[in-house]
């Protein structure tokens, strides 16, 4: 077991080295250029897209673009906007936010793309319902059928680790440290909750998302912005030592500018999972008239998950940071998250984040199964849905009463082995993107799109 332990830590730390870092970054840099900072120009539409109701509620798909996004963020945003952005401070030091924030613009564009390919290349399956994420856009637009099954077959493993037991066993632990509930008892209850949405499928995950989501991530927001507007004089001391920082290397380990850098691309990309594959799963599903109005949509996402819940989550940890005489302490992770918003915001700003990390790894749950089920039906076909709906929800009663090291290597490395599958693709299709890109805005000219 050793020795397994030791090669799953080898191969973890191949797949999200500086090689990956630098092809994930990369791909949003090259799209960004090849599509002419579309991310930038497009994004008040964008937003309508999001928030507005549009003719298109009609057209070929499941469910609206709202529920789409929400689905996709109830996968994304979870414990890295909390427990991520913390390690990602103390490895890096305050500039890691920084480079957090460079990683989520350019993965802005890598959402946009993989939101058009999703759409372009979606099918309807037996039960009328659509498949479509990267091993369809692999297997129909670059026609490799063997790379899309090995996509799958990495989505299909990584969501009982990343997407099931790894959340509920980070649930499992909060409640027990904060309220002294055995994490068997924790297990029963989230294991009941996740079946009665479960097993509803898409309409059933994208409704609870829908209703989850906006509550606990406004919830959140209030909460670090009343530290911030509270705290106001430790806001621009904050921005300047985040500015400062990454390119200084300070308070970083070893004090380097590249420390800095690693772990604020590194954590940034773990926590919106810009060019990981899984989010235009859940972008196939959405009612639309064209993929690149949903391609739009599927890019909200990272503006969202990073530029505003991981900057909350980054500026209050800085000024706890000052607060504490430019120390982060012995504390890393969610612990040192809740330390500095109860420090900030005394009484409830601990709890605000403890409520957090449980309803954001519930919602995870719920998003990551409609993504392995989409791969589990690819590589076995829609009967076996149903076995894996089943075997997933009993992998999330075993996540709250094992001990999951080894699982977490297992997850964190199928995870980012999903993503070289749907790099390659983004980056050979990228002038499908752009062709589509192109073509939605001479639509939009012409009065064929509103």
């Amino acid at each position: 077991m050793q020795n397994l332990q030791t090669l799953m830590e080898t191969l973890s730390g191949w797949v999200w080295g500086p090689y990956m870092l630098v092809l994930i970054v990369g791909t949003g840099v090259f799209l960004t250029f090849r599509l002419l900072f579309w991310q930038f120009r497009m994004l008040p539409l964008a937003f309508k897209q999001v928030f507005g109701k549009h003719e298109h509620d009609n057209h070929e798909g499941d469910i609206s673009h709202f529920a789409s996004l929400m689905t996709a963020l109830s996968a994304t945003i979870g414990t890295g906007n909390i427990a991520g952005v913390a390690t990602a401070c103390v490895l890096g030091g305050p500039g890691a936010v920084f480079w957090m924030w460079m990683t989520a613009f350019f993965g802005m564009a890598t959402k946009y793309g993989e939101g058009v390919l999703a759409v372009k290349y979606r099918i309807k399956n037996e039960k009328g319902e659509m498949n479509g994420g990267p091993m369809y856009y692999i297997e129909r637009g670059l026609k490799w059928k063997w790379l899309a099954v090995i996509f799958a077959l990495f989505g299909t493993l990584a969501s009982f680790g990343i997407g099931s037991s790894v959340q509920s066993n980070t649930v499992a632990l909060a409640v027990e440290n904060s309220l002294g509930i055995e994490t068997w008892l924790t297990g029963i209850v989230i294991t009941i909750f996740s079946a009665l949405v479960i097993l509803g499928g898409i309409k059933s995950i994208s409704k609870a998302s829908s209703l989850i989501v906006p509550i606990m991530a406004i919830v959140y927001i209030l909460g670090g912005l009343i530290i911030i507007l509270t705290n106001l004089e430790l806001v621009l001391p904050a921005l300047k030592l985040i500015i400062t920082y990454a390119f200084t290397g300070e308070a970083a380990v070893g004090g380097a500018v590249g420390a800095a850098i690693r772990y604020g691309v590194a954590r940034g990309v773990f926590s919106n999972e810009a060019g990981m594959g899984s989010a235009p799963i859940a972008a196939a599903a959405a009612k639309t008239d064209h993929p690149a109005r949903q391609g739009l949509v599927s890019m909200t996402g990272t503006f969202f998950d990073t530029i505003v819940v991981c900057s909350i989550t980054g500026i209050v940890l800085v000024m706890g940071y000052i607060m504490a005489g430019n120390s982060f302490g012995d504390q890393t992770g969610a612990v040192l998250t809740i330390s500095a918003f109860d420090k900030l915001l005394p009484g409830i700003g601990g709890w605000i984040v403890t409520f957090g990390i449980i309803f954001f790894a519930y919602s995870t749950i719920l998003g990551w199964c409609y993504y392995g089920e989409k791969c589990c039906s690819y590589l076995l076909g829609e009967k076996f849905v149903l076995l894996y709906r089943l075997i997933y929800i009993a992998s999330v009663f075993v996540g709250c009463v094992a001990t999951l090291d080894l699982v977490w290597l297992f997850a964190d490395t199928f995870n980012g082995l999903m993503a070289v599958p749907n790099l390659i693709a983004l980056l050979l299709l990228s002038g499908v993107i752009a062709k589509e890109s192109k073509d939605f805005i001479t639509k939009r000219k012409s009065g064929e799109l509103y």
